[in-house]
């Protein structure tokens, strides 16, 4: 039984990972796709050859990844941070309120439809240990889980390079081709055939219509790309 139970939990915890991950990769590489994308095409529309376009297009791809991932750390930490600071509070009113507390559990079990006596053994259960009574507060008065310790830094790596690994795709036919408007070309189509798989892929995991999601995706890279280049011409 106890093997079952270890085994159901680590699944959990498996799973929590891994949308953490994907999570990331879609913050990172739907920005990544779309901003280097929308910046390359309205350069395009300003300057002739790709040389600048390059130099830019890396430059905001350098930044972009950078301040991508400095916000995921800075999300991953403020979570864990919230975590401790209510925690604290938990052990806090746990040791100085304990009856408030006792009422708080038993008040939870009475909400699930369990009978009065049970009510009160399996209060009294749970109360006997210190960590489990404050673990059971955390998780069903405030439905707060315990972050990942190491959530902050994996999220600032799976965001920043998502949005690097997104942003060389719309840039790469500048590294080929010198004259900018035909790199464009090129750009248009390998971003938009990306933006459709990734708009597919991600539609998948959250549960929407995939096709209507990908070509939602992949439009909206499109008009960002097209309002860049309308402005760069408008002001050339």
């Amino acid at each position: 039984m106890k093997s079952e139970i270890t085994s159901h939990k680590t699944h959990q915890e498996e799973h929590l990972e891994s949308s953490d991950l994907l999570t990331d990769i879609v913050i990172g590489m739907s920005d990544g796709l779309t901003v280097p994308f929308a910046l390359a095409a309205g350069l395009s529309g300003a300057v002739s050859t790709s040389g600048i376009i390059v130099i830019a297009g890396i430059a905001e791809i350098a930044a972009g990844g950078i301040a991508m991932g400095l916000g995921g750390y800075l999300a991953g930490k403020t979570e864990q941070d919230h975590y401790d600071s209510e925690l604290k509070r938990e052990y806090d009113e746990v040791e100085n309120k304990p009856d408030v507390e006792r009422q708080e559990v038993q008040d939870f079990f009475k909400s699930i439809g369990l009978s009065r006596d049970l009510q009160i053994k399996a209060t009294e259960e749970i109360a006997k240990d210190k960590k489990q009574w404050v673990d059971f507060m955390m998780k069903f008065e405030l439905g707060l889980d315990e972050p990942n310790p190491k959530r902050a830094r994996n999220s600032a790596l799976n965001i920043g390079l998502s949005y690097i690994a997104g942003g060389i795709i719309p840039l790469s036919p500048y590294f080929f081709i010198e004259a900018s408007r035909e790199a464009l070309k090129f750009s248009i189509m390998a971003t938009l055939v990306c933006l459709f798989v990734f708009g597919y892929f991600k539609s998948k995991i959250t549960g929407v219509p995939v096709i209507s999601g990908a070509f939602k995706v992949m439009l909206i890279g499109a008009m960002a790309a097209a309002a860049a280049y309308s402005v760069a011409m408008l002001f050339k």
